[in-house]
């Protein structure tokens, strides 16, 4: 039976390796042989994809994928071993797909790196993957993050230099539809395949994993975070809204969802790391293709998409190291959608604005960058704008500094 599953996805595989394949800027040299790889990211964003075009340009592979019940159920984890080296030869490199489906999987991929086994590994919870990693593979482990596309990438698809128009024409589809690849790739319904697979996700990784006795709860949650990205919250205020009446519950949920890479949070920047823990938090989704498919809108908030497109492509530097990711806010309201950290210094703030023509929007958002620049001391001051480009030296009464507007498409081009 094993041996059949495992002929039955190489098959499957075989038919996915003569798909188009769009290289990802991430880089391959990464992987190492001598280390446990391990790839992690949200469910269809390209792991395994990624993972199957460098293994490809190696000596032969197997693979394995535990995404499939009978699978993660059997007792006897040599027998798959014994099958997937019939199947393909007894292979140097082996690629484990959603390893974390299989239950003790850290002891079995240990043995099998002592046995001189070569191993790449997928997964797409954070949480399980993370705490087996430390406890299990410390310095035994290469950690590589693969998300939906980025904007560069997004645009590779074409293969050829486009105008700068034509750039702008297609972030604004970008926006909407967002990064994952199979249905830029294959020319799908973009809503139709992100709602299913929202749907998957929020399913199978987490009702069914965790046995969550009422779904209703947990689907509700994250139906009104997507309907409210890039927006504050906090748990007693979710609750309310939700209708459950434990914040502690909500918590859970949330740390649920953030597990599968659906959300990510941001939290307000303070010195006082009491007050950091207890401010309010900013919701984001990891794909603007979420939110147009899922959320309680009749027509896209392009503001909001904005500001949560400049979040992912934060967020995932924050996820590499490179930067430490926060907003800002005083006691006036005033606010800052990002301050960026590097070591102990903030290297930068960055308001996100999708239309800075008006004078009273853009008093507002040149008013609290300075204000937050003179408290943190950063005189690195970007608007991100949709097409608005210019710099300036500004006042506000004693404050000064030099303001940078930019269009959101040459950041993330540049970025």
């Amino acid at each position: 039976m094993i041996k059949d599953i495992i002929i039955s996805q190489k098959q499957e595989l075989e038919n996915k390796l003569k798909e188009p394949y769009i290289e990802r800027k991430t880089n391959t040299n990464k992987l190492n042989s001598s280390l446990i790889n391990v790839i992690i990211g949200p469910r269809r964003a390209g792991k395994s994809f990624f993972a199957v075009h460098f293994l490809r340009k190696q000596e032969k592979f197997g693979y394995v994928n535990f995404d499939d019940e009978q699978l993660i159920e059997t007792k006897e984890y040599d027998a798959i071993i014994e099958a997937m080296n019939s199947v393909y030869g007894s292979p140097k490199y082996i690629l484990f797909d959603e390893i974390q489906n299989l239950p003790r999987w850290e002891l079995f991929v240990n043995r099998l790196q002592r046995q001189g086994y070569n191993l790449v590994i997928t997964g797409s919870n954070a949480n399980l993957l993370s705490k087996e990693l430390a406890t299990h593979l410390t310095g035994r482990h290469l950690l590589i993050n693969i998300f939906p596309f980025s904007f560069k990438e997004y645009l590779s698809k074409d293969k050829k230099e486009l105008t700068s128009y034509q750039i702008k024409e297609k972030l604004e589809a970008f926006l909407v539809n967002g990064g994952y690849p199979e249905p830029l790739i294959k020319n799908m319904n973009y809503k139709d395949y992100l709602s299913t697979l929202f749907n998957s996700i929020v399913y199978k990784d987490i009702i069914k994993r965790y046995k969550i006795r009422f779904p209703q709860g947990i689907e509700e949650l994250a139906y009104y975070l997507l309907s409210n990205s890039a927006s504050e919250y906090s748990y007693s205020n979710l609750s309310k809204m939700i209708k459950i009446q434990s914040a502690n519950t909500i918590k859970k949920y949330l740390g649920y969802l953030e597990e599968t890479f659906i959300f990510f949070s941001v939290p307000r920047f303070s010195n006082k790391v009491k007050e950091q823990i207890t401010f309010n938090k900013k919701i984001y989704s990891i794909d603007n293709g979420f939110i147009t498919a899922k959320a309680f809108k009749t027509s896209p908030d392009m503001s909001k998409l904005y500001e949560n497109i400049v979040a992912q492509e934060l967020k995932k530097k924050e996820i590499d190291n490179k930067l430490k990711l926060f907003y800002w806010k005083n006691q006036q309201q005033e606010e800052v959608d990002f301050v960026i950290q590097e070591n102990t210094k903030i290297k930068q703030l960055i308001q996100v604005c999708y239309e800075i023509s008006k004078i009273e929007t853009r008093k507002r958002e040149i008013r609290s960058l300075l204000k937050a620049g003179k408290e943190l001391k950063c005189q690195n001051l970007l608007i991100l704008t949709r097409d608005y480009e210019f710099e300036e030296q500004i006042k506000w009464f004693d404050i000064k500094g030099k303001i940078v507007y930019m269009p959101l498409w040459k950041w993330l081009l540049n970025n």
